[in-house]
């Protein structure tokens, strides 16, 4: 009995032609998102308006005044962007662990714990030179999201404790301890609110369109993306995450490094998510305080999600969502708008992204249990 060849085994999403051209694999990828993308998409904006019309609001108002809000202007626009760039960074994150079939929900402790470790760097950062101001506190970011992610990389690597357990327990554990260490070691003088000091001016990464918010973090996240795309394409290693990702057992039977892939897979979302929260201290926030994330980690799984892990996708799910927070936080000023509203459409791509992601998997799997009964 002959043993398939290795590259054969089946990978996950978008099977592309990689010699088509490169406009024909953009529109194939925008289309592919957009059929993926528009159920929950279409439902959130059903269960918005719903919402809408039982408060007296009108719904085509509502949806256009966001619109202009996010979009309406060239300050609208940066504000959109500014708030695109941390959740884009986890979104990549994400999208570069569930390829592996890894569900790593540990994004949030990278991105907190490197948004910490920037800040405090950052903040001392005074007689150092502008360039290296700058790469410290992103080099000490980066090594503490890793940091975070690695005991989950060696449970499920080496005794397949599941992921999603510890690292959302990690989370926790994170989240507490950066708290914990603001409050004891690192609290800004006169400051009662969990809060470091500010990062030096020479740390911190410079406005791409002054005097907008938006910094060049969005320049190193669009970097980032770009190398996911190049990666997992074109690499050995991105080939053996995608096999592993769409066949774990397969994988083995071939030979491929199962374990190395799934450590890889946690430690660099990790890696990203860190540098996301240092980027994110050092170019828009310029320290660490209570409330640092908001949240930033679990709105990257449900654009990682909703863009089938598709690069392309990734970033106009990063718009999307940037989109809501940055119209939701001033449409307040012209509509009588309950503040909720933003997080309901959120909340609801979030949950039918997860079930339309989830839903073929279910399927396959009572598929398989039924052909077993049969046999």
């Amino acid at each position: 009995m002959t043993t398939a060849p290795t590259h054969e085994a089946p990978v996950a999403p978008e099977p592309t032609d990689s010699q088509a051209p490169f406009a024909r694999r953009v529109g194939v990828a925008i289309s592919r998102v957009a059929r993926h993308a528009g159920v929950p998409i279409v439902i959130a904006l059903v269960v918005g308006a719903i919402v809408l019309l039982l408060t007296g609001n009108d719904p085509l108002e509502v949806y256009g005044r966001l619109a202009t809000e996010a979009f309406g202007t060239p300050s609208r626009i940066n504000a959109t962007l500014a708030a695109t760039t941390p959740i884009l960074f986890t979104a990549i994150a994400a999208a570069f662990a569930y390829r592996a079939g890894v569900f790593t929900v540990g994004v949030e402790g990278s991105f907190v714990l490197g948004g910490l470790t920037a800040s405090v760097i950052g903040s001392q950062m005074g007689d150092v030179p502008p360039v290296v101001s700058i790469l410290l506190p992103l080099l000490g970011a980066t090594v503490a999201g890793g940091l975070v992610a690695v005991v989950p990389a060696i449970l499920r690597s080496l005794w397949q404790v599941d992921e999603v357990v510890t690292t959302l327990m990690f989370n926790f554990i994170v989240t507490g301890l950066a708290g914990w260490s603001v409050q004891s070691f690192f609290l800004a003088q006169g400051q009662a609110n969990s809060s470091t000091d500010y990062v030096t001016e020479n740390a911190e990464l410079p406005a791409l369109a002054p005097p907008g918010q938006t910094s060049w973090g969005l320049i190193i996240a669009l970097v980032l993306l770009a190398g996911y795309a190049i990666w997992m394409r074109y690499s050995t290693l991105g080939f053996e995450f995608r096999a592993v990702g769409s066949a774990p057992r397969f994988s083995v039977a071939q030979g491929l490094r199962v374990r190395t892939v799934l450590a890889t897979a946690l430690v660099g979302a990790g890696v990203i998510g860190g540098i996301g929260g240092g980027s994110h201290a050092l170019g828009l926030v310029h320290r660490y305080s209570e409330g640092f994330s908001a949240n930033f980690g679990f709105t990257g799984i449900a654009i990682a999600l909703l863009a089938r892990f598709n690069p392309i996708g990734i970033l106009i799910g990063a718009i999307l969502f940037g989109a809501l927070n940055a119209a939701g936080a001033t449409v307040q000023l012209f509509i009588n708008l309950p503040v909720q509203i933003i997080d309901v459409l959120q909340g609801t791509v979030m949950i039918f992204a997860v079930a339309v992601f989830a839903l073929p998997k279910f399927r396959k799997l009572r598929a398989g249990r039924a052909e077993r009964k049969r046999s």
